[in-house]
């Protein structure tokens, strides 16, 4: 069921454009399910569930990465960025989701990966068979190294990965040569976007992904492509992924803008379509730029992913996101969980008490004025795997951090959707491409849809209410008292939220209950609930 955007106010529908307010689903491709029978997911199988994502309410899709790739990065690793790799089907598996998709009134969004290319892109071959200087190299960034013989990476960048940033090549005549910059694994070369050609051949590639329907993008690594002037050294060295850190020469560098408003006047060219950026970025001011009028429609603000199961925190976190899009008018955005971190289940303790917290904070999200983005899995509460064996790792930190951090892994292991042992449906294969833990059987789809208070049902409902009730309405907050350790505000339509982040029961303030994330008695909310009333 598609929802209506809340109205401005009550009673009036709303002109704004669909993904202002917008329940996105995030899909992991390789984790959603599997319709061919070789244990990993792909296009086939998430138009198979079109279904039940119309059943759970949501308005657009996020598809991660499915252009052709040697899959050295689950898919961001992209050798054909105009061809959709036959491990998910080809063209023909995202043509017709995106025609069942559209008939069902969803959006389909998905990943595009303009900082990098896999080492398979025919244009990097081309630069390894090409000599220093020559155009093929001004594709990528390609320098000579520094100490003797250039033996030494050309700076001390590092890798996100682990190890630096940079690997050496051996040149067509045998002997050791120039090194080639890789933010990411060495089998994802930087592309150089002061080269004419990228950026032509990224429009080329948009396009062609608009003309076939498609209705946006979310853009992988937004805050990168543009590179310092000289590539200097940076002052400290330190390898996390995906952290708030202004000073890394590595991202965020101002000439990244000019890059974004080239890729809106194309993105202009299709009204409906919308962009969305992978930006991190913690001071607001910066954040902001790159929501302008004339850059990014959205940008994932993850603060209230990260924001602790405190009311203080995650009364920070909404109050830093709402203002860092406020000076520019664009759209906040909110999400708790994705691909690249863990799960929140998991994130916020565990058991029953992580599910609990879980359950309130999709609550407080989906209360909030923008966009909502739902990673895979979340709806049926989820937990992280944290205790995969080793053999079947698939993340490159694994590799790159000399088996010292276990990666991604845990968060993408894939949906359980029927039956009482593995696979639970996922695929018809012997086993899935990451195992699923055997105790997921009462959190499988077909168990939660058959339960009133499941996760899957509370998550089904909360959407529902969040687009058709007006009280939703209003692009702004206004915060209430609330006892301490608690939280709560009121949308300009009417709906209050009320987060009980403390140890124990709080009395609800006066209003009618239209949904709880925990049982209420005589108007009290226990301990990690979260309430909604009119």
């Amino acid at each position: 069921m598609t929802q209506t955007p809340a109205s401005p106010v009550p009673g009036e529908r709303s002109t704004a454009p669909w993904w202002t307010t917008a329940v996105f689903y995030q899909i992991y491709p390789r984790s959603f399910a599997d319709s061919d029978r070789d244990g990993v997911g792909d296009l086939g199988g998430v138009r198979e569930k079109l279904g039940y994502l119309e059943l759970l309410g949501v308005d657009a899709l996020w598809i991660c990465p499915v252009m052709r790739s040697p899959q050295a990065d689950g898919g961001y690793d992209v050798s054909d960025p105009r061809d959709i790799d036959p491990l998910f089907g080809g063209l023909a598996a995202l043509d017709e989701l995106i025609a069942e998709a559209h008939d069902r009134e969803i959006k389909v969004t998905m990943d595009l990966v303009p900082n990098h290319t896999s080492v398979e892109h025919p244009w990097f071959t081309e630069a390894l068979d090409a000599a220093p200087g020559s155009p093929e190299r001004a594709r990528y960034i390609f320098r000579d190294g520094r100490g003797k013989d250039g033996a030494e990476p050309p700076n001390n960048w590092p890798s996100i990965f682990g190890g630096p940033a940079w690997t050496r090549v051996t040149e067509p005549d045998g002997t050791p040569g120039q090194w080639y910059l890789h933010i990411f694994a060495p089998e994802q070369p930087d592309l150089n976007w002061e080269n004419s050609e990228v950026a032509a051949d990224f429009e080329k590639t948009l396009r062609f992904w608009l003309d076939r329907g498609v209705d946006g993008f979310r853009i992988d690594v937004a805050h990168g492509m543009a590179k310092p002037e000289g590539l200097p050294d940076m002052s400290r060295v330190e390898t996390k992924m995906l952290v708030h850190d202004d000073d890394d020469l590595r991202f965020n560098n101002p000439g990244v803008h000019a890059i974004h408003r080239r890729i809106r006047t194309i993105i202009d060219d299709y009204p409906h379509a919308v962009s969305i950026g992978e930006v991190w970025v913690d001071d607001n001011t910066r954040f902001g730029e790159y929501v302008r009028p004339d850059e990014l429609h959205l940008a994932f603000n993850f603060r209230l992913a990260e924001a602790p199961f405190t009311a203080e925190g995650v009364r920070e976190a909404i109050t830093f996101s709402l203002d860092a899009v406020s000076g520019v008018g664009a759209p906040p955005t909110w999400t708790l969980s994705n691909h690249d971190i863990e799960r929140e289940v998991t994130r916020y303790g565990g058991g029953k008490t992580g599910m609990a917290r879980a359950r309130a904070m999709m609550m407080v999200e989906l209360a909030l004025p923008g966009a909502v983005f739902v990673y895979n899995g979340a709806e049926l509460g989820l937990p992280n795997v944290d205790d995969l064996p080793e053999d079947v790792l698939r993340d490159p930190v694994w590799e790159r951090s000399g088996h010292t951090e276990r990666g991604r892994d845990g968060c993408r292991v894939p949906i359980p959707w029927e039956g009482a042992s593995t696979p639970f449906g996922f695929t018809a294969a012997e086993q899935a491409w990451l195992p699923i833990p055997a105790d997921w059987a009462d959190r499988t789809v077909e168990a939660q849809l058959e339960t009133l208070h499941s996760t899957l049902s509370l998550y089904r409902l909360a959407i529902d209410l969040r687009g058709t009730r007006p009280e939703f309405a209003g692009d702004r907050i206004e915060w209430y008292g609330s006892p301490d350790g608690c939280l709560a505000f009121r949308r300009p339509g009417g709906v209050v939220c009320v987060l009980n982040a403390s140890d124990g029961p709080i009395q609800l303030p006066p209003g009618e209950v239209l949904l709880a994330s925990a049982p209420i008695v005589e108007d009290w909310l226990p301990a990690n609930a979260a309430a909604w009333l009119v």
